[in-house]
């Protein structure tokens, strides 16, 4: 992050979508609870996946990918013990950081109105379990705030310049309005590692990286962009199918039958069972 920013890490809430984002040539992918809630649950982002539903789903990403993964973790799924076992949850899964948020539970996406904000010294004591939790120094710890829905921009600047004075390695300033509240942001919180949070349709303008990069920021997420796409494309092709019973006519927008065996890894496995099954032979 250091030496090229800005990183675009797409969202994956599985590990099928996160070989697709390495092999697409991102440099690191998120996972991203959202989704996670929307894929697994049927549900929204209000809180209601777990620290063991979140963690497992991080280590089958990781197991898959060799690029790095963040993950979102949500208010760290309870009190000061709890935030401490997110991270070494999340630590022994496999991802390569995470960020906290400030808000209280229930959580609700910071695109949707009705959150609650924790008080800034609850999150202060909630960063600084998490920064003590860590084993690994290099394991990334974001602060990310949602008061600039709820208090506003100041309040928002406020509390992100209280985080990073407290040692967090990045800021996550959720739901920016416009391109003058980004471009203040990336001011005001200069030389820090900075997220941006793409959401279609949602409450920040989108932006292209290398513009987000000018303004200052580090990490560019797009969390559900892939969950939506290939949402979209589910509904379409089902809706294909059950109009003319057969997917003869839409067989050009599916993965080939090897084209799907290729990225699951099949031949590999296969080469692995022969060779060890050779090896005992021997």
């Amino acid at each position: 992050m250091a030496t090229k920013a800005p990183l675009v890490a797409p969202g994956a809430v599985d590990a099928l979508t996160a070989r697709i984002v390495e092999e697409a040539g991102f440099p690191l992918v998120y996972v991203t609870g959202a989704g996670v809630a929307n894929a697994m649950l049927g549900a929204p982002d209000v809180g209601l996946v777990t620290l063991t539903e979140m963690s497992e789903r991080i280590r089958q990403v990781a197991d898959a990918v060799s690029i790095p993964v963040i993950a979102d973790a949500d208010t760290g799924y309870g009190g000061i013990g709890n935030v401490r076992r997110t991270v070494r949850a999340y630590e022994d899964a496999g991802a390569a950081g995470l960020h906290l948020e400030d808000q209280e539970m229930p959580k609700r996406c910071g695109h949707f109105e009705g959150k609650t904000i924790a008080s800034p010294r609850e999150m202060l004591v909630r960063l600084q379990a998490a920064l003590d939790a860590r084993r690994d120094p290099n394991f990334l710890i974001i602060a990310r705030t949602d008061a600039r829905t709820v208090e506003g921009l100041d309040a928002a600047l406020e509390r992100a310049r209280a985080y990073r004075a407290l040692g967090v390695d990045g800021i996550f300033v959720e739901a920016p309005q416009d391109v003058a509240e980004l471009a203040r942001i990336g001011t005001e919180l200069a030389g820090t590692l900075l997220v941006a949070n793409m959401v279609e349709g949602g409450k920040t303008p989108l932006l292209p990286a290398a513009e987000l990069g000018a303004l200052g920021y580090t990490l560019v997420i797009y969390a559900n962009a892939a969950l939506r796409l290939a949402a979209r494309a589910v509904q379409e092709g089902l809706g294909v199918l059950y109009e003319t019973g057969t997917t003869a006519s839409i067989l050009d927008r599916m993965l080939s039958w090897p084209e799907r065996q290729r990225l699951v890894r099949l031949d590999d496995h296969d080469a692995y069972e022969r060779g060890l099954k050779a090896r005992i032979d021997s």
